[in-house]
């Protein structure tokens, strides 16, 4: 059986009458890559703040690498590292200042600590940035000393709260490859996004909203459970054919996609075709085709019109 890094059972977060976190489950075995997927408000980072003893359910249990949370939530901060969704390091220092400092701070043995600095910079590409400070950086490189910072320690297990927020593409393509070099090493990740190609990166994903996990599987297993429910059309007036269908029970979502209408339609749908001609109407010329589904249809799926579908 597959040791797990994590798992939560009924895990829920109150703040006043606002529930943040609402009774939610968590499997996440060690090694692996697990995504979190939500838009802002959904619960993201108030769940990943109880699972590193940051913050105390007000109901539910989480073990985290062994560990009941909160009660040994001192000793699990040990094995851990946190990249928080807010840049945290200090702007008026060198790379290697920040570095320096938090070795300190991680209680790093000073025969261990050169050696550790060395081997993030060398891992993360930042020789060239050792002594540049980091308001003098872009944000991509920014986010690479934040990751130095969080593995000096080389923690078991990664919290990464939307880390890519602010950098553009290529960098956060670097940056995935960074992660999955510390997953094949061992580390279990959890990564929360609202990107969707970041979210098809993860090995295992969970779509939150309102505080709730809509889905958890894999990205691929996600994506294959809407097999025959997309359709995607072309043809003359689409906005006025997205009207049309963005009102009827049977669609979920229709979004224009360059000069392309693409229609996610509910379960219930046994024809997805010869549905869409009878909501189209007649006198329309329209080319329609079933599309192969994306995570942008599983998180639409998940989270439109009040729910999961």
């Amino acid at each position: 059986m597959t040791e797990l890094a994590i798992k939560a059972q009924g895990l829920t977060r109150l703040f006043g009458d606002l529930t943040a976190v609402d009774a939610i489950d968590l499997q996440i075995e060690r090694g692996r890559i697990f995504g979190f997927l939500g838009p802002n408000g959904s619960g993201k980072t108030t769940a990943i703040r109880m699972l590193c003893g940051l913050l105390t359910p007000s109901a539910g249990e989480v073990t985290v690498l062994g560990h009941p949370i909160p009660r040994q939530a001192e000793l699990l901060r040990r094995e851990i590292g946190y990249m928080t969704q807010k840049f945290s390091l200090f702007t008026d220092l060198s790379t290697l200042e920040n570095l320096r400092f938090m070795a300190s701070i991680y209680g790093l043995p000073r025969s261990r600590r050169k050696g550790r600095i060395e081997a993030v910079l060398a891992q993360f590409s930042l020789q060239e940035l050792r002594d540049r400070r980091l308001d003098a950086m872009s944000g991509g490189q920014r986010q690479r000393v934040a990751l130095a910072v969080a593995t000096l320690h080389e923690p078991t297990l990664l919290f990464l709260d939307e880390p890519t927020s602010a950098v553009d593409p290529e960098n956060r393509r670097d940056f995935w490859e960074k992660l999955f070099d510390l997953s094949a090493a061992g580390t279990t990740i959890l990564v929360s996004t609202h990107y969707m190609d970041e979210a098809e990166r993860c090995h295992q994903l969970a779509i939150l909203e309102r505080g709730r996990i809509r889905r958890d599987d894999t990205p691929q297993a996600l994506m294959s459970a809407l097999e025959g429910r997309v359709v995607e059309v072309s043809g003359e007036s689409l906005r006025p054919l997205r009207e049309i269908l963005v009102t009827q029970p049977e669609i979920i979502s229709a979004a224009q996609q360059g000069n392309r209408l693409r229609v996610l339609m509910t379960p219930e749908v046994e024809d997805p075709l010869q549905c869409l001609d009878r909501l189209a109407g007649p006198g329309r010329a329209l080319e329609r085709t079933l599309a192969r589904p994306n995570l942008e249809d599983v998180f639409m799926a998940a989270t439109a019109k009040g729910g999961p579908a």
